[in-house]
């Protein structure tokens, strides 16, 4: 059974990987054996990262890019030999009424949420297939990619638009075994999300949603990444591991 999930010989990709989820999902997979680079644009938070990797023996090497240049990061991919597991985790929220909410907002967010990745994943999954490589791409979604939330217009319909995405793309590239899922967090205790947890009742509400009673931490998704990354998902294509706590349930 272990050798399901094992990642040895594998290469994988992590985006947003300087800190937080991305960081805590490149370190799973490169201690279930996977090479691991880490793409960021944070060059010190990257370099530092692959070093404490490599001091413990696993694989890790930087990529510092940034996904918004689409040109910039198509080239670097395009530069080096297929990746075989690409988690398409970096992205931002700008959570405000929607009668607050201005074109820069909108463009902040779509550009890195929905536009970034899309076409990071287009340039991902062209080299995966020109290469035969019967790949995992795993897009970084939320909770709120299935419902809706106050203040939260921008990054809902972002994270909406990025299942579809996935849907539709799984449709595309299953015949040539590339395989295309989200994982859907509820609210992470990381850098991003720290200045709205910070306040109290904001803190209280969500966690009054949550039914298992407590905020996620971004160990809580390592499993799910390693789950979609290996043979034990080969079956699965097209779908949204919710890890909510139950946020969905009702």
């Amino acid at each position: 059974m272990s050798g399901l999930f094992d990642l040895t010989g594998k290469r994988a990709l992590v985006t947003g990987a300087g800190r937080g989820i991305g960081r805590a999902i490149a370190e799973g997979l490169a201690e279930a054996g996977a090479q691991v680079t880490l793409c960021a644009r944070s060059r010190d938070e990257i370099e530092t990262a692959c070093a404490e990797l490599a001091a413990r023996g696993l694989r890790a090497t930087p990529l510092v890019c940034d996904v918004t240049d689409i040109p910039g990061f198509r080239d670097r991919i395009e530069a080096q030999p297929a990746f075989d597991v690409f988690v398409n985790n970096a992205g931002t929220n700008r959570p405000k009424p929607l009668s607050e909410v201005t074109e820069e907002d909108y463009d902040a967010v779509f550009g890195l949420n929905t536009k970034a990745a899309i076409f990071a994943a287009k340039a991902v999954t062209a080299v995966m297939a020109a290469g035969a490589v019967r790949g995992s791409v795993i897009n970084m979604s939320s909770q709120m990619g299935h419902v809706g939330g106050a203040n939260r217009t921008l990054y809902c319909g972002s994270k909406w638009a990025i299942e579809g995405f996935t849907r539709a793309l799984a449709v595309e590239l299953g015949p040539v075994g590339i395989r295309i899922n989200t994982i859907c967090p509820t609210f992470i205790e990381t850098p991003m999300t720290a200045p709205f947890l910070d306040n109290e009742e904001f803190r209280r509400q969500t966690l009054s949603k949550i039914k298992l009673g407590r905020l996620g931490q971004p160990s809580d998704l390592v499993g799910a990444a390693v789950f979609l990354a290996s043979d034990a998902s080969s079956l699965m294509t097209g779908a949204s591991l919710l890890i909510d706590g139950g946020w969905t349930a009702d």
